[in-house]
């Protein structure tokens, strides 16, 4: 919200218009197109009335305009401020960026003073060199399609050499846990996670053509909520990452329809148990199963 506040897609279709005007190439049927392809629906209708009949002083009814030079999108102090606070996430060392040009900015706030009530407290050591060097190995492995050859500890306390040949690297917000998903040399469809790996080797390249990335496998889930204790506005915090469809139904509730993936199934589960019984799920009845099938077992759990 901090940049398209500011640079959003009104200033962005401008600018390509007025970058037109400067450049002495632009026309009116130029300025309807730019509209429709970088505008929202409506801007076709919006953008082009508004610059004709003066409503914004940018452009003269021959195509000109009075601005000598392209448009430029300086970056403000607030989104320094907040571009601050990112590089103190300890994640962001991974990727190797620095706070350089930032020196004297202020963050907008400290992230260590986040308490984090649904996250796993044994997240990956970000801090570590050596795990920091075997993240970037792996990024580099999956970009550039080569082979790599792992070492790590498996759940069941195995010691493990393994050539694989990577495909993604994905990120549990739950876990605070990185993962390599890839295909070993004798099964398709590994997952690895990066604190298990001790070491890294990179080996020589692949034809992705031989070794397909397997489909996402999407799934759905429509719950109903009631708008108590900030609910609905928890709700929409905690699926941000989730395409989702939303729609009131009466005054305090809400039906909510989340689009995920199969093996993210889980954490989504445990997501939408913490929301108690402010929240149901209407369907699938296969999801409304499992639902059932945890609370017992933690019920039993308790009780023991």
């Amino acid at each position: 919200m901090l940049f398209s506040e500011y640079y959003g897609e009104y200033y962005a279709c401008v600018a390509e218009i007025l970058a037109e005007a400067v450049e002495g190439t632009l026309t009116k049927e130029k300025i309807s197109e730019i509209a429709a392809k970088q505008g929202f629906g409506e801007s076709v209708l919006t953008i082009p009335a508004s610059l004709r009949d003066g409503s914004w002083p940018l452009i003269t009814p021959d195509c000109k305009t009075r601005i000598r030079h392209l448009p430029a999108h300086p970056v403000t102090l607030l989104q320094k401020r907040w571009l601050k606070t990112l590089l103190l996430d300890s994640r962001i060392r991974l990727f190797g960026l620095t706070g350089e040009g930032l020196e004297d900015v202020q963050p907008l706030f400290d992230p260590n003073k986040i308490v984090w009530y649904d996250r796993y407290s044994d997240g990956d050591p970000y801090e570590d060199e050596g795990y920091i060097n075997r993240f970037r190995l792996l990024l580099e492995a999956v970009k550039t399609h080569r082979k790599v050859q792992v070492i790590f500890d498996s759940h069941r306390g195995r010691h493990c050499n393994w050539t694989v040949i990577p495909y993604r690297l994905e990120y549990s917000s739950t876990n605070d846990k990185f993962r390599l998903l890839c295909h070993s040399e004798k099964w398709r469809n590994r997952t690895l996670n990066l604190s298990r790996i001790s070491s890294v080797r990179l080996l020589g390249t692949f034809d992705p053509d031989d070794y397909p990335v397997p489909e996402l496998t999407n799934e759905s889930v429509t719950l109903e909520i009631t708008d108590e204790r900030n609910a609905l506005e928890r709700a929409m915090l905690q699926f941000s990452y989730l395409a989702k469809r939303t729609e009131r139904t009466d005054k305090k509730t809400y039906r909510m329809t989340l689009h995920y993936r199969q093996e993210d199934e889980t954490e989504l589960l445990i997501r939408i148990i913490s929301f108690g019984p402010l929240v149901k799920v209407v369907e699938p009845d296969s999801f409304a199963a499992l639902i059932r099938e945890r609370i017992e077992k933690q019920f039993q759990y308790d009780f023991v």
